[in-house]
């Protein structure tokens, strides 16, 4: 055992390889299994339809080294990166696409040539010689045998070297079970005659069946590259290249050498290439690749832009803040990748039935060689082996092991597409399942900017007298309520007092000393600490309060002054998204800290199912905990600071762009822009993705539990039952009424290829696009959605 002291989590790496050579989940499971068990690897997650390992290991107990040679002991290789190729990983697959397409189509068009050739041998009865037939079918399929099933075999080999197995082992077993036996019947005649067994070859067969299987994986690598089409699209839209200003001159320069503090010039209908904040001009800028919002947003001066977005009509010069892996785009990118990459609970089944798929396929290939040779007709022997044959490459651990991670990879490409970030394809699952919404109130279902509306001073106090004291005291806080109050002040060109011994008060205000006097100022729970009473005021805080305005009291050395009232406007879209919440049956409940009459006034407003106002903001959590009871899925949506433990305490944190970034680290979901109408595409897209799983995890068991029975020749006792086999399913049972091995093999093609279209549907999954008019009436209900996003 290493003395080694492990590092603290904050120290932990992670590091994400591209693995070579996997084609089922037994794949999955056998790299996960290995690497896992690497000293300093806490964390291994394999996604086959992405080909990558996702790794978190120590850095003091192991290195990359360490995790690509465990990678290797799996019997699996690790792509190479080409450093002087940004595209080094797509030129590769593409390579291997071209590949496999040639294999297949050389032993699909020989495998089928000799298929019909001696089918019209055996049709027009030409009475070839048997041994000379059988001696040029060895000699002309062999070598191609070898060529076009190398990758299946050479793979086969490579993880028993290492004692596992895996869909290539059963693809080899039934291939050379078929080639060693015509190689029997091609060579030992005499052996067939004396044994009584009638001479067939089945090298065609053989062929096909490679010629099957790499045609499928043909047609699968191009569909894995769809699955990622939405980052592809985000990395094309990538400028190449930038107008930048050097030693006072405009010069181009490639996109990747620009360095904080360039100053970039970029004219009308080109991309901006990197983030940064506006010196110079005016324009509209498309930012629909980041937001999913189709309507352009003006910059100016001091306004921030956003790499890859696009300039509209003016000409802008900025200087550069953020490059390379820091840009939004990449931030985007990194959190989509790694919600591609990572495992949904509902794997969980598949990857514990992919742990036995292949050993309890190659037994039941075994029992079945062992019935049909004890008590099958004549021949019995051959029947024998072509059953065993049609098991081994009938069943099909791809589409357990595609079913997941190719609907979670375009699900999650898709929400991108919409301006919707799921770190996780846990949280991808999970959101599925909401039954309850709780939003915070200021900044998500409001605007967040309150502003200034009625000023109640009480005698001795005047109007600007009042607003003068509270405007000084709330000058030194950040609270969007004290902004409200000294912009009105500014606007009333006020000139405010110093304050002295300024105070925050979370949840209940301010206090501090203007003049000589102590000025506090806030809601109930603030003057009833200072014990300063406001039935005065009693009448008109309750009509301040039916109006949905906030009662802010000002007291001066203990008694009240006054009261200020502030209004903060309710968001355009929030009445539609908690229509369209309740129409899926979903509650919701607003969480503020706000006074209780201002927060049913707004929750009246928007039709929201429960008020929970007048809390302090570490009382956030314990609500939506106390909400999750009785199997209650919560989400919380929420954009502050304060709305942080209430995040990671819901089942799904949903944070809005607009908010801090505590807020968006706390949350397993972000929106990227300031509408909370995402909240219900995020469900939306959650519960198309989990339909498609669901329905890809029926196919694939249920294609296994019935093809493999009848691979095994079920259906030959009730052929022989009712009659011989009808004419129009001899390609299907042959004349005996055993499962073909070359439809076997086809079928096995089309298993996994159906799990990968019907994940693909994803990709025609519609939500209308946010600049649709609040109030239009329509509702998003997957495919019945209008609009796609601008991506």
């Amino acid at each position: 055992m290493s003395d080694t002291t492990a590092a603290p989590p904050s120290a932990m790496e992670h590091e994400t390889l591209p693995i070579v050579g996997m084609f089922c989940a037994s794949c999955v499971r056998r790299i996960e299994s290995v690497v896992g068990r690497v000293d300093g690897v806490t964390e291994v997650t394999v996604n086959l339809a992405s080909e990558r390992a996702s790794i978190n290991y120590d850095p003091t107990l192991a290195d990359v080294e360490d995790l690509v040679a465990a990678v290797e002991r799996a019997g699996y290789d690790v792509r190479v990166a080409d450093e002087a190729d940004e595209d080094w990983e797509e030129h590769e697959r593409a390579r291997e696409r071209r590949r496999l397409l040639q294999l297949s189509s050389v032993a699909l068009a020989f495998g089928w040539s000799i298929f019909l050739a001696m089918q019209i041998n055996r049709w027009a009865d030409l009475a070839w010689d048997k041994d000379a037939l059988f001696i040029a079918l060895f000699l002309v399929v062999t070598p191609l045998l070898v060529v076009t099933g190398q990758p299946i075999f050479r793979a086969a080999l490579r993880v028993a070297r290492h004692g596992a197995t895996d869909m290539n082992t059963l693809i080899s077993l039934g291939v050379t079970a078929a080639f060693a036996y015509s190689v029997a019947a091609t060579f030992a005649s005499d052996a067939f005659a004396d044994a009584g067994l009638k001479r067939e070859v089945f090298y065609e067969t053989a062929l096909i069946i490679v010629g099957f299987v790499t045609l499928g994986r043909y047609l699968e690598a191009r569909a894995k590259g769809r699955t990622s089409s939405a980052i592809k699209r985000l990395l094309d839209l990538r400028p190449k290249t930038a107008h930048v200003i050097r030693a006072g001159e405009e010069v181009e320069l490639a996109a990747a050498r620009l360095v904080v503090d360039d100053e970039i010039i970029v004219r009308p209908g080109e991309s901006i290439p990197v983030d940064g904040v506006v010196a110079e001009g005016w324009s509209a800028v498309d930012e629909s690749m980041l937001t999913g919002e189709s309507l352009p947003v003006e910059k100016s001066p001091g306004d921030a832009v956003f790499g890859a977005t696009t300039n509209g009509t003016g000409m802008l010069r900025f200087r550069a803040t953020e490059v390379g892996s820091d840009t939004v785009l990449a931030r985007i990118i990194a959190v989509v990748e790694a919600a591609q990459g990572s495992k949904a609970p509902v794997q969980r089944l598949a990857d514990r039935v992919a742990s036995i798929f292949v050993p309890l396929v190659i037994a039941l290939a075994v029992g079945t060689f062992a019935l049909w040779w004890a008590i099958g007709p004549t021949p019995a022997l051959t029947f024998a082996i072509l059953n065993a044959v049609a098991i081994l490459v009938v069943a099909c651990p791809c589409a357990l092991g595609l079913a997941t991670p190719t609907a979670i990879m375009v699900g999650a490409g898709k929400a991108a597409e919409h301006g919707i970030l799921f770190r996780s394809a846990d949280a991808l699952e999970r959101a599925h399942a909401i039954t309850t919404v709780v939003f915070d109130k200021t900044g998500t279902l409001t605007l967040g900017r309150p502003a200034l509306t009625d000023i109640e001073p009480l005698p001795p106090w005047d109007r600007n007298g009042l607003l003068r004291l509270a405007a000084s005291v709330e000058h030194g806080s950040e609270h969007a309520l004290a902004k409200a109050i000294g912009g009105a002040a500014q606007e009333a060109s006020l000139d405010l007092a110093q304050t002295e011994g300024f105070e925050g008060l979370p949840g209940r205000g301010a206090r501090g000393r203007v003049e000589g006097k102590t000025v506090a100022i806030g809601n109930r729970k603030l003057m009833a600490e200072q014990q300063v009473s406001i039935d005065g005021l009693q009448p008109r805080i309750d009509a301040l309060a039916d109006a949905g305005k906030t009662a802010v009291y000002v007291a001066v050395d203990g008694d009240l002054a006054g009261l200020i009232a502030v209004a903060d406007t309710v968001k355009p879209t929030a009445r539609q998204a908690v229509a369209q919440l309740r129409e899926r049956g979903i509650r919701t409940v607003m969480l503020t800290g706000d006074q209780q009459a201002t927060a049913v006034a707004v929750a009246r407003e928007l039709g929201i199912d429960e008020v929970i106002a007048e809390i302090l903001p570490e009382e956030k959590a314990a609500r939506v905990e106390q909400l999750q009871g009785n199997g209650t899925t919560v989400a919380m949506v929420g954009d502050g600071i304060n709305d942080a433990p209430a995040l990671a305490q819901a089942d799904i944190g949903i944070a809005m762009a607009g908010g801090t970034d505590v807020a968006i680290e706390a949350a397993q979901v972000t929106l990227m822009r300031d509408d909370p109408r995402g909240v219900v595409q995020a469900i939306a897209l959650s519960q198309a993705t989990m339909r498609t799983i669901r329905q890809n995890l029926v196919w694939a068991f249920g294609y296994n539990l019935l093809l493999i029975p009848i691979a095994a020749g079920v259906f030959y006792p009730i052929f022989q039952a009712i009659g011989p086999v009808p004419d129009g399913l001899g390609w299907l049972f042959g004349d005996a009424g055993f499962f073909e091995p070359i439809v076997a093999a086809f079928a096995m093609m089309l298993s996994s290829l159906s799990v990968m279209a019907n994940s693909l549907r994803l990709n025609r999954f519609q939500l209308r696009d946010s600049s649709d008019p609040p109030g239009s009436g329509a509702v998003d209900r997957g495919e019945q959605l209008t609009t796609p996003a601008q991506v």
